[in-house]
């Protein structure tokens, strides 16, 4: 078969004279290849920090807080291989799941608001921890010729990305040998291993295992209606095959029973992704539709307030607020985001009432305190404010989203020093040298020489300016 044919160079002609490169290191090889445990987790953290790179991984803190929830009680009900896994979020709207060497699972978004129920999600997690376990990749590597980490690693984005219509052009950052992919598809064996050790998975952590096979008919139906085959599908083929495979171990050896939802609030965590993906135009006439079938839906009305907050329709979502909050009063998310449209629209009281309500419910919800902070601040509670920014600081030490307010606060109740300080540290996480060097040496004039805080900040200086002098010079040209 002709090269062009594996892969279409005529979409990414930038990467023919990369792949054919690759090719030839392929085809040049005479080492067996074998990938160790080692190997194994170099290769799925050199993946996992390219898709943190190419901004590909969703960063939504309660999404991803779920998904890992999710996946660790899978988990502990598994024979699990010598790997620290790691659950993520593809930002991706296609249908697709994967799991790379090392212990890496990802879950496209898509598949997320796809699925009906958490057991069925939990089957798709169960499914990708099963092929971990059973170090599938390395198994396929093993009977390849030798290739680098960073090789393999561009070879599994065009394995499991490459079909992703939202992530395809991030996949050609790996320097992808695109035309290799098809060398690392699942076989048949493998399909049947991960299927059965991740129904077993599956049924020890509490869930039906039919909900394995009710996700199968769904991608199956969503085939059917959308014209377009599932990433999921090429990524683990034969499904038709799987599903009677799944079926005849679900009529044998399967015992019924078990819970469709352990872990709660998926419908919650499908409706933020949702406000954290679409745009308003979207997601309105969606949740409109949905609340004609289910008026009294509070993860719906939350859905819709926020998104008619956002068109600007601000008196319709106080009232759709209200009815959410009638039917749910100490939901800590309406709660919280209310409390943003009100700090809005200037009412400062009663957005503090509702941002207070919502940290009280939830302690570690960062952004309801960021917002009850910038309140505090509006309000000329400073005392309250400073207090607030000091506890979420120790928490999460270098946010620039805490570093900057502590700057503002420091500097409107005149500790000069402190508030240089912190915009000295803002600045330099945005990667502003020249401001960052200008407030650390100005809050170095606010301390004596032996003070602690004055002994950090020479250290951030001769940081900065260390960076400058290894930095790389842009040559200019002189006049003329």
């Amino acid at each position: 078969m002709m090269l062009h044919t594996l892969f279409p160079f005529s979409k990414y002609p930038v990467l023919s004279v990369l792949v054919c490169m690759i090719l030839w290191c392929i085809l040049q090889g005479n080492a067996s290849a074998s990938l160790s445990i080692e190997d194994e987790k170099k290769l799925g953290k050199e993946f996992y920090e390219k898709l943190q790179k190419e901004n590909l991984l969703l960063p939504g803190e309660r999404a991803n807080a779920y998904i890992t929830l999710l996946g660790k009680h899978v988990l502990s009900h598994s024979e699990q291989a010598p790997f620290d896994f790691h659950f993520s979020i593809i930002r991706s709207s296609a249908i697709n799941a994967f799991a790379t060497p090392g212990g890496y699972v990802y879950i496209n978004q898509g598949l997320i608001n796809l699925v009906e129920s958490e057991a069925e999600l939990a089957s798709v997690i169960a499914h990708e921890i099963a092929h971990v376990n059973g170090r599938h990749i390395a198994e396929i590597v093993d009977k390849q010729t030798k290739l680098s980490i960073s090789t393999l690693a561009a070879i599994l984005a065009g394995a499991f990305l490459g079909g992703s219509g939202d992530a395809s052009a991030a996949v050609a950052s790996f320097s992808l040998a695109a035309a290799t992919t098809l060398s690392l598809k699942y076989s048949r064996d493998h399909e049947e291993s991960a299927d059965r050790a991740g129904l077993s998975y599956l049924v020890d952590s509490g869930y039906p295992g039919r909900s394995m096979l009710d996700f199968m008919k769904i991608m199956k139906r969503y085939e059917f209606y959308s014209n377009t085959i599932p990433s999921y599908f090429l990524t683990h083929p034969g499904t038709d095959e799987r599903i009677h495979y799944i079926d005849s171990l679900l009529q044998t050896t399967i015992a019924p029973g078990g819970k469709a939802e352990i872990i709660g609030n998926l419908k919650r965590i499908q409706v933020i992704l949702l406000l954290d993906t679409k745009k308003p135009d979207v997601n309105l006439p969606f949740f409109q539709k949905k609340l004609k079938e289910h008026p009294a839906d509070p993860d719906f009305l939350y859905g819709l307030a926020v998104t008619q907050e956002r068109a600007g329709m601000t008196p319709e979502a106080f009232e759709s607020f209200r009815k959410a909050l009638a039917l749910t009063p100490d939901d800590p998310d309406i709660l919280r985001d209310l409390g943003i449209a009100l700090y809005k629209q200037g009412k400062f009281d009663e957005a503090a009432r509702n941002l207070r309500r919502a940290v009280t419910l939830r302690e570690d919800d960062r952004d309801s305190s960021l917002h009850l902070g910038k309140t505090l601040v509006a309000q000329e509670k400073m005392t309250d404010a400073l207090r607030l920014y000091k506890n979420l600081e120790a928490k999460h030490p270098a946010d620039p989203d805490i570093q900057y307010p502590l700057a503002v606060i420091y500097g409107k109740t005149g500790q000069t020093g402190d508030s240089h300080y912190y915009f000295g540290l803002y600045f330099k996480k945005m990667g502003k040298a020249d401001s960052s060097l200008f407030h650390f040496k100005a809050a170095l004039k606010h301390h004596p020489p032996d003070h602690p805080r004055a002994v950090e900040i020479k250290k951030e200086i001769e940081t900065i300016e260390k960076d400058r002098r290894h930095r790389p010079q842009t040559h200019r040209p002189g006049p003329g």
